[in-house]
C-alpha cells in the first residue's frame, strides 16, 4: 500500500480477515444479515446510568461504534433500536445516526421485534439483534443471528451466535459492523463512498 490509498486494504483481504474471525457457518449467516438491531444500554453504552443534577440519566457512546453504524447504513444495511428504557439520549443518538426504526421503552421485545420485521419487509433469518440481558433473550431466539456482549449473563451468552471481544459501549458494535460488510465484500466500496460523499452523522445525507 502506497500513501494516501484508499480504502487502505483491497476488499479481498476484509472478506478473508471476517473467515479468520468467525466459526464454520458464521460466516456465511454474517453475509445473509440485511438489517441490525440494537439494545441499548450495554450494548451502545457501557450500562452504567449517571445522573445529572436534575436527575436525567446520562448514557456515554463510543465515536468507533457510531462510525461503523454509518457504514452500515451507507452500505444499505437497516438499522433499528430497541431498548426497554424510555431515553430521550437514545432517542437522540438514533436520530443522529439515522436508524430506520427506534422502539423506546419496549419490554414487550419480541413484539416490538415483529413490528420492526414488517418495516423492513424482512424475515427474522436476515436480522442481526445484539442484546445483552435477560429481557433480550425472547428476540435473541427469534433472530437469525443473536449476538451479545461479554459482560451479558451466561443464560445470554449461551443463546448467541457470537459473543464479542469487544465490550458494551467500547467497540463491541463496531465489531459487529464490521464483521458484516467484511462478510458481505462490501466495506471497501463502502469506505470509497463515505469518503466520497464527506457525510457526517446528524447531517441530511447529500
Amino acid at each position: 500500500m502506497t500513501t494516501g490509498d484508499w480504502p487502505p486494504r483491497p476488499t479481498g483481504d476484509y472478506r478473508r480477515e471476517a473467515s479468520r474471525r468467525l466459526a464454520d457457518g458464521l460466516l456465511e449467516t454474517f453475509a445473509r444479515v440485511k438489517a441490525i438491531v440494537l439494545d441499548c444500554d450495554g450494548v451502545m453504552t457501557s450500562g452504567e446510568l449517571i445522573y445529572g443534577p436534575q436527575g436525567e440519566a446520562l448514557k456515554a457512546f463510543h465515536a468507533r461504534d457510531g462510525l461503523g453504524l454509518v457504514l452500515a447504513r451507507t452500505a444499505g444495511i437497516k438499522l433499528g433500536l430497541l431498548t426497554g428504557r424510555a431515553s430521550a439520549i437514545a432517542a437522540r443518538r438514533a436520530a443522529e445516526l439515522r436508524f430506520d426504526a427506534v422502539k423506546l421503552g419496549r419490554f414487550d421485545k419480541r413484539c416490538a421485534l415483529t413490528e420492526i420485521m414488517r418495516e423492513f419487509s424482512l424475515p427474522a433469518a436476515r436480522i442481526l439483534y445484539m442484546g445483552d440481558d435477560l429481557i433480550d433473550i425472547p428476540v435473541l431466539d427469534l433472530v437469525g443471528l443473536p449476538v451479545t456482549v461479554p459482560e451479558a449473563p451466561a443464560d445470554v451468552r449461551d443463546r448467541c451466535r457470537y459473543v464479542t471481544d469487544a465490550a458494551g459501549g467500547a467497540g463491541a458494535v463496531r465489531e459487529v459492523t464490521d464483521l458484516v460488510l467484511m462478510s458481505q465484500g462490501l466495506l471497501g466500496d463502502t469506505l470509497a463512498r463515505l469518503a466520497e460523499t464527506a457525510w457526517s452523522p446528524g447531517e441530511e445525507k447529500p
